[in-house]
C-alpha cells in the first residue's frame, strides 16, 4: 500500500527524522489558511499523487507570496498531472501539501528496502541526491552504495556509519545521520514497510539534515496489524478494479493489453500471460483466484474482467489441486449465465475432477471453448480475437 508525501513525512518524524514543516488541504480555501501560519519566506507547494517525477510535470512550484501560492494552487488542483510513473492517462490532483522552504547546502539520496535474496533489510544510499537513482546507477554506479543488516530490534552504530559514508558528512553532522539511520530502522521494522525512499535527503546551510521528500509502500499482507496505517489509505489513487478485486480477495491488476485471464496461483498466472505473448498478443490483466474459487469470487472476477473495455476474450487457466475442476467448472457456468459475456471465452482445465469440470462445460450450453492444454489455450483465444 503506497501513502501521500504528507503521510509519510508524518510518520519518519513521529519516529524522530527531522521533515520541513508543512501543511496539506483539500481544497485551495483550506491550503491557504493553513499556509499562512507557516513561519517561511517561500512556499513550496507539492501536487499529492502516488507517483514520482512530479517536479517536472509541473507539480512542485516554490512561491515568494501568500498571493502567489493562491494563485498555483487554483491551477495545481484538479489538473491531470502525467509523469513517467502515471501512465499516458495522468493523475487527478485532489489534494496539495504546502511546506517552508529551505536552503539546500547538498542533497543526497537514502532508501531502506527489503533485500528478499539475502532476507536481509538493504539500504541505498548516493551522493547524488534529487535524480533518478535508476539514471544515477546507469551513468555513474560508483556513487551508489548498498548496506545490507539483519533483521534486528535495532541497527548498530557501524552499520549506520556504513550507509552514510558516501555522503562525507562532517563528524557533527554525522552523529545526525546515524540518528536519522535509526529513526528510518525503527520505523521500517515497526511497520511492516516494503520501502522508504527519501530524494532528497538534504544538508542545509544551517548544517541539519532534512528529509526534503518522502515515499513509502507497506506490506500488504502485514496491514490488519497496523489499522493507523490503514487509514492513511488513498482510493482515489488505486484503480476502481483493483480496489473491487480486493473486496473478495482476487489478486489483480490492470494491463495495457486485450486478452483477460483469470487463472489459480500466481506462478500459473505469470506462465499464462507469458504464453499469451508468445502467441502474439498482450494480457489485459493478472488475476488470481486464489485456491477456493465459489461461484461469487468468479462472477465478480468475470465483472472485474469485463469492466475493462479493451478486453476482446477472456483466458481462464485452472488446475486442480486443492480447487476441484468440476467446482471451478460448475462457477463458471453459473456466473457466465448470470452476467452476459460478450467476448469469446477459452477454457483449460487440468487436475482433480477435470473430465468431470470439463464434462460440465461441454453440457452447460453456452459458447465456452475447450482447450486441452494451456499452449492450445492461448492458440485458440488468440485466434478467435483476431
Amino acid at each position: 500500500m503506497n501513502i501521500h508525501e504528507h503521510q509519510a513525512k508524518q510518520i519518519l518524524k513521529k519516529y524522530g527524522a527531522a521533515v520541513p514543516k508543512g501543511i496539506f488541504g483539500f481544497s485551495v480555501e483550506e491550503v491557504i489558511k493553513k499556509a499562512k501560519k507557516l513561519n517561511t519566506k517561500k512556499f513550496v507547494l507539492k501536487a499529492q499523487i502516488h507517483a514520482g517525477g512530479r517536479g517536472k510535470a509541473g507539480g512542485v512550484k516554490i512561491l515568494d507570496n501568500i498571493q502567489d501560492l493562491t494563485t498555483a494552487s487554483k491551477e495545481m488542483l484538479g489538473k491531470v498531472l502525467i509523469t513517467h510513473q502515471t501512465g499516458p492517462a495522468g493523475k487527478e490532483v485532489k489534494r496539495l501539501y504546502v511546506e517552508e522552504s529551505s536552503n539546500i547546502k547538498k542533497e543526497f539520496y537514502l532508501s531502506c528496502l527489503v533485500d528478499r535474496a539475502s532476507s536481509k533489510i538493504a539500504f541505498i544510499s548516493s551522493d547524488q541526491g534529487g535524480m533518478d537513482i535508476e539514471e544515477v546507477a546507469k551513468s555513474n554506479p560508483e556513487k551508489i552504495i548498498t548496506t545490507k543488516v539483519e533483521l534486528l530490534d535495532d541497527i548498530n552504530d557501524e552499520d549506520c556509519k556504513k550507509i552514510i559514508k558516501i555522503f562525507n558528512l562532517d563528524e557533527n553532522v554525522s552523529i545526525q545521520g546515524i540518528e536519522l539511520i535509526k529513526s528510518i530502522y525503527k520505523m521500517f521494522i515497526s511497520t511492516d514497510a516494503n520501502l522508504v525512499e527519501i530524494n532528497p535527503l538534504i544538508l542545509t546551510e544551517e548544517n541539519n539534515l532534512l528529509c526534503l521528500d518522502a515515499k513509502m509502500n507497506f506490506d500488504d499482507n502485514s496491514i490488519f496489524r497496523h489499522p493507523e496505517i490503514l487509514e492513511l489509505r488513498d482510493l482515489n489513487e488505486e484503480d476502481p478494479a483493483e480496489i473491487e478485486a480486493s473486496k473478495y480477495d482476487l489478486a489483480y491488476i490492470k494491463l495495457d493489453g486485450s486478452i483477460g485471464c483469470m487463472v489459480n496461483g500466481a506462478g500459473l498466472a505469470m506462465a499464462t500471460m507469458d504464453i499469451i505473448k508468445l502467441y502474439g498478443e498482450e494480457p489485459a490483466n493478472f488475476l488470481d483466484v486464489g485456491g477456493g474459487a465459489s461461484k461469487e469470487k468468479v462472477s465478480a472476477a468475470f465483472k472485474i474482467i469485463l469492466s475493462d473495455k479493451n478486453v476482446k476474450g477472456i483466458l481462464i487457466n485452472i488446475f486442480g489441486g486443492i480447487m476441484r475442476c468440476d467446482v471451478l467448472a460448475q462457477g463458471v457456468v453459473d456466473a457466465a449465465k448470470e452476467i452476459k459475456i460478450d467476448v469469446p471465452l477459452v477454457v483449460r482445465l487440468a487436475g482433480t475432477n477435470f473430465l468431470e469440470g470439463k464434462k460440465i462445460l461441454d453440457n452447460s450450453g453456452l459458447e465456452i471453448i475447450s482447450a486441452s492444454d494451456l499452449s492450445d489455450a492461448a492458440e485458440k483465444i488468440v485466434k478467435e480475437i483476431k
